[in-house]
């Protein structure tokens, strides 16, 4: 991967690791709830399933995209409209119980993780989508899913630090309905938006 690919390769994975979506309301979620610490059990889980799609998206997701563009074009649909519903839900659904209490079991948290980021259609978007463009088939491709996986890892980790400290020191706030009400629905609309994005991106770079 050259240098200004992987610098571009970055800062996409960094937008999308700062942009509120699923997996950051996973972890913003237990940070108020259980504290900052047992946030990061999630996070790991999440940066986890990201290695399974990178893994996925190197070994041939990306050909079967361009080799059934119909039924890709039905999965970023489909994710699109997950996210909706989930931002639905979050805007206006009932009020979250975040009052602090002690964490459940790490393992819980931590496989929690790892199936709400494969469930994710943004993951799909990002990583079935945009991963592949960035690799270049004449070079080795071993390298290249090293380094994809270690930005990427580094850059969702650093978006999930910097909200779950964030939504840690906001932690009392929190207990204020019309606080709590408002963050969550500016999240939501932030969540469709970053979705909406990701798919656009992926219909510059495949053409479709």
């Amino acid at each position: 991967m050259e240098f200004l690919v992987w610098i571009n390769f970055t800062l996409l994975f960094l937008a999308g690791g700062l942009t509120p979506g699923p997996a950051v309301m996973l972890v913003t979620t237990a940070s108020i709830r259980y504290g900052f610490w047992p946030s990061m059990v999630p996070a790991v889980g999440i940066c986890v399933a990201n290695l399974v799609w990178i893994a996925l998206a190197a070994s041939g997701v990306a050909v079967l995209a361009k080799a059934f563009p119909e039924a890709f074009l039905l999965f970023k649909l489909a994710g699109i409209a997950f996210i909706v519903w989930l931002a639905w839900r979050t805007a206006f659904g009932a009020p979250v119980d975040l009052l602090r209490r002690e964490p459940p079991p790490r393992r819980k948290l931590f496989v929690h993780g790892i199936c709400l980021q494969l469930a994710n259609p943004n993951a799909l978007v990002y990583f079935g989508g945009l991963l592949p463009t960035y690799f270049n088939p004449e070079h080795d491709l071993i390298p290249q899913i090293v380094i994809s996986m270690a930005t990427v890892t580094v850059c969702e980790m650093f978006g999930l630090i910097v909200y779950a400290g964030g939504a840690d020191v906001l932690a009392r706030r929190f207990q204020s309905q019309a606080f709590s009400r408002w963050f969550f629905r500016i999240a939501a609309l932030a969540m469709v938006i970053s979705a909406s994005f990701a798919v656009y991106l992926t219909r510059v770079a495949t053409g479709r």
